[in-house]
C-alpha cells in the first residue's frame, strides 16, 4: 500500500499504531529501550527545563537513537561525546528559542561536532513535533518528487515542509478529527509502513 498517498485516516493511524511493533521487528540490541526513552520521557524531560535545553548525555543517546534505527556510525557518536557540556546546553538554548523558524532551529545544533540535520531534526522532534518531524531516509524515498536522499539542510527543508503539509491534509479530513496529526507522527507512520532497516536489509 502507497500509505502516502492514501487519504484514509484508519489506514494512517494502523501505521502509526504498528509503531512500537516495527521498532520491536528490527531485532536491534537496546533499541526498543532507546525508542520508549525518546518518545516518552526525553520530551518531558526538555519541557521541565525553563528556558529549555538538551544535555549531552541526551544528545548522545539521541544519536544512538538515531543510528541504532539507521546506520551506526561510531565516529559520529564519539564527536558528539567530545562537545564540551556547557556548549551542548547553550547551543540547545539558542536552537530551541530559534523555534517556529523552519531553519534556523537545525541550523544552530548542526553547529555541534557530529551533529547533522538528522540528529538535530530527531532533538527538535522532541520540542515540536509539529514542526520538525525527524530526517529519515526510509519516509524521504516514499515522499514524491524530493528527488534522490541527501543529508543536507536544504533537503531536510523541503522533506519538513512535505510532512507538514501531509500532517495538515489529514488534520483537515472531518474523519481524522479524533487524532491531532504532527508532522512527526506522519514520520513515524511512514517509518512504520516502510518496515524499517530490517525489511530492507532482507530484500
Amino acid at each position: 500500500m502507497n500509505l502516502w498517498t492514501n487519504n484514509k485516516c484508519e489506514d494512517w493511524q494502523a501505521a502509526l499504531d504498528r509503531y512500537t511493533d516495527t521498532i520491536e521487528l528490527q531485532h536491534v540490541n537496546g533499541l526498543e529501550e532507546l525508542d520508549t526513552w525518546y518518545r516518552c520521557e526525553l520530551p518531558k524531560l526538555i519541557a521541565e527545563r525553563s528556558p529549555a535545553y538538551i544535555t549531552r548525555d541526551e544528545l548522545e543517546r539521541v544519536t544512538r537513537w538515531k543510528m541504532k534505527r539507521g546506520v551506526w556510525r561510531e565516529r559520529n557518536r564519539l564527536l558528539v561525546q567530545s562537545n564540551p557540556i556547557e556548549l551542548v546546553k547553550k547551543t540547545a538554548r539558542e536552537a530551541f528559542a530559534a523555534i517556529p523558524d523552519p531553519r534556523k532551529p537545525v541550523d544552530i545544533l548542526s553547529q555541534l561536532a557530529g551533529v547533522g540535520p538528522a540528529t538535530a531534526s530527531g532533538v527538535l522532534a522532541c520540542v515540536a513535533p509539529e514542526l520538525y518531524p525527524f530526517f529519515d531516509e526510509l519516509v524521504a524515498t516514499q515522499i514524491p518528487d524530493l528527488g534522490k536522499v541527501t543529508f543536507s539542510l536544504t533537503y531536510y527543508q523541503r522533506y519538513a515542509e512535505q510532512l507538514r503539509q501531509r500532517a495538515n491534509r489529514l488534520q483537515e479530513r472531518k474523519t481524522c478529527a479524533d487524532q491531532k496529526w504532527t508532522a512527526h507522527q506522519v514520520s513515524q507512520a511512514l517509518w512504520s509502513q516502510s518496515g524499517g532497516k530490517a525489511k530492507h536489509t532482507l530484500k
